[in-house]
Parts: structure tokens; sequence; C-alpha cells
């Protein structure tokens, strides 16, 4: 006995062509701008994180002078008293938080003026 296949209607649907490479990156730039990459966040991050380490090398003085939000200058004083290695890795991942909530242009432009070399 022979048998017979059957063939449902939407087997023989045409299939939809699939975009080319440049069709897809010409509605990638019409889309608008994509969000960085959770790499690019990273290395962001990282960077200001770097910029706070600097702070914490400053003398009294010299924080006086950036004029930094209070939180920002407190965290960095906590840093430079705290001497358990632990305990400064938090404290440097927290001063990269608030560095990010923080406008550091003025910052780094302050950092420069003081002739102070920035980290990383």
């Amino acid at each position: 006995m022979m048998g017979f296949a059957i063939v449902a209607a939407h087997d023989m649907a045409p299939r939809p062509r699939r975009q080319s490479a440049e069709r897809a990156a010409e509605d990638a730039a019409l889309s608008g701008p994509e969000r960085p990459s959770r790499s690019q966040r990273k290395r962001e991050a990282l960077a200001l994180q770097r910029l706070g380490v600097t702070l914490t090398g400053l003398t009294a003085a010299q924080l006086a002078r950036l004029e930094l939000p209070e939180p920002l200058l407190e965290a960095v004083q906590l840093a430079q008293r705290l001497r358990s290695r632990a305990a400064l890795a938090r404290q440097r991942q927290y001063i990269g938080r608030l560095m990010r909530e923080t406008d550091t242009i003025p910052i780094e432009r302050a950092l420069l003026a003081l002739n102070v070399k920035l980290t990383g």
C-alpha cells in the first residue's frame, strides 16, 4: 500500500526573504541611536571609578578646591582612612557609583588645573 503525504496550506506558502546586510544596516540607522552595549557601559563605569580612585590620592586642601558634592567628598575621605583591602575595594565601587551620578567634567578640569595625573 502506498502512503500519501498530506501537505498543509501553510507549508506551501512562500517563505519571507531574508534581509540583506545592507538593508538591515539601513533600518538600524533609521531606527535612531541605540543604547550603548553592555561592554561600553562597563568601560565607562570603570573609567569613572578610576577617576574616583584618583580623588582618593589627593590631599584635603586639593579636595576642598574641587568643590565635590557632599556625598562624594565624604566617600572619598572615608576611602582615605580605610586600611582593609576588601573594605577599600567596596568603597571604590561606591565612589564609582557616585561618580556616575555626578557631572565629572568640572572635576576633570579642576584636576588638570591642579596638574594631577589621572589614574588609569
